[in-house]
């Protein structure tokens, strides 16, 4: 079944719309979408009381970060997609400007420079592209021919590199490739040929070995411990084989709640954060992790019919292109905490610990939200 086949019933709205379902669509806000984010919230709670050693101050600044992220999920759901085209070349002007002023006076911090302090906080401004880059190529295409011409298609590779690399010299690697990947996404939803997919994809492959020697040292050391963690098993293979470990003695049905023995005895770094799906996993087993990604699918499916059901291109492309974005965050996490991927530094959408990016997320789900919405209140 095509998306452009599927029906609205098929991922729970339903012709008949009780009073409160209607009460939130007024608000601009697609509710079995909500349900699902409120209830994945809530999951990561749970768990992050677990990862975190039951510590109730860890739990309090996630749940203001949480309320923080659906308040902004709630305000961008009430601008109108029309508004948000206009606003796209301001937008990631700004954007691009942070990115130019985090290289230049940014805040230095593990070896990378990624922060800009404006005194009462510090944000990345790299978080920002997630959301700006596909809002303008989206913007950029919505009046053009489609699949785009050469020159088009010129343009908006200039328009995805530039902040690319601009974040990929901080160093950010993972951030970098998650917004590439919100670009690309955007321009194969535009129709983009095959043989120039196929073209690009044997372009990059045959540049392998120049951008291995532009990679930094400790990044180059991630990906030869992806491909052998047992080389330096108390070094840089630790993170792997702890959290190989911790997923797979969680077995079917998991070894309980607050009883994970990777997590509680200090064996799995960043359990809180990058490493949360292994404390997932090890206490919920094979069925929680089954759960768990049944719900992050009805999220990507029911972003995937928003875009389906879009009345223009840019609200088709740009929805498309966050839903796609999302479902990259959770294969990237999840691959990496089970050694099918380098490790990059990607958080698990509101299960790990976090700030900047969570409310990035929930900045996209509230665009999802407006285009659902007033697509809806278009259609009456």
């Amino acid at each position: 079944m095509s998306p452009s086949q599927l029906s609205s019933s098929d991922f729970g709205d339903s012709p008949r719309i009780s009073g409160g379902s209607r009460l939130l669509e007024s608000f601009h806000l697609d509710v079995p979408l909500l349900v699902a984010l409120l209830t994945l919230a809530g999951i990561g709670l749970i768990v992050m009381y677990s990862a975190g050693s039951q510590d109730g101050g860890l739990i309090l600044r996630q749940i203001l970060r949480l309320l923080l992220g659906f308040l902004v999920m709630f305000g961008i759901a009430q601008i109108h997609p029309t508004t948000l085209s206009l606003w796209a070349p301001w937008i990631f002007g700004a954007g691009l400007l942070m990115l130019v002023a985090v290289l230049l006076l940014g805040e230095v911090g593990k070896g990378a420079q990624r922060w800009l302090n404006l005194g009462l906080f510090s944000f990345q401004p790299s978080e920002i592209m997630k959301i700006a880059l596909p809002m303008m190529i989206a913007s950029f295409l919505a009046d053009s021919v489609l699949p785009p011409r050469r020159l088009r298609l010129l343009m908006c590779s200039l328009i995805l590199v530039v902040p690319t690399l601009l974040v990929a010299k901080q160093p950010d690697l993972g951030t970098a490739l998650l917004i590439a990947a919100s670009g690309i996404f955007a321009l194969f939803l535009a129709g983009l040929r095959w043989k120039l997919i196929i073209f690009l994809v044997a372009s990059v492959s045959a540049c392998i070995p120049f951008i291995w020697n532009a990679l930094h040292d400790y990044q180059r050391q991630r990906v030869l411990t992806f491909l052998n963690p047992e080389n330096d098993p108390l070094g840089a293979g630790y993170h792997i084989i702890q959290s190989t470990i911790a997923i797979g003695s969680g077995g079917v049905y998991g070894k309980g709640w607050l009883n994970g023995t990777q997590s509680h005895l200090d064996f799995l770094p960043e359990r809180s954060t990058d490493f949360i799906f292994a404390v997932f996993s090890e206490e919920f087993g094979f069925i929680g992790v089954i759960l768990l990604l049944s719900i992050y699918l009805f999220i990507t499916a029911r972003g995937l019919l928003i875009a389906s059901q879009a009345q223009d291109t840019f609200t088709r492309l740009l929805a498309g292109s966050l839903t796609l974005t999302f479902f990259i965050y959770i294969f990237i996490n999840m691959g990496m905490v089970s050694g099918l991927v380098p490790v990059v530094g990607v958080p698990l959408p509101l299960v790990s610990y976090g700030g900047t990016s969570l409310v990035t997320i929930m900045a996209g789900f509230g665009i999802l939200m407006s285009i659902k919405t007033n697509r809806k209140l278009v259609g009456h």
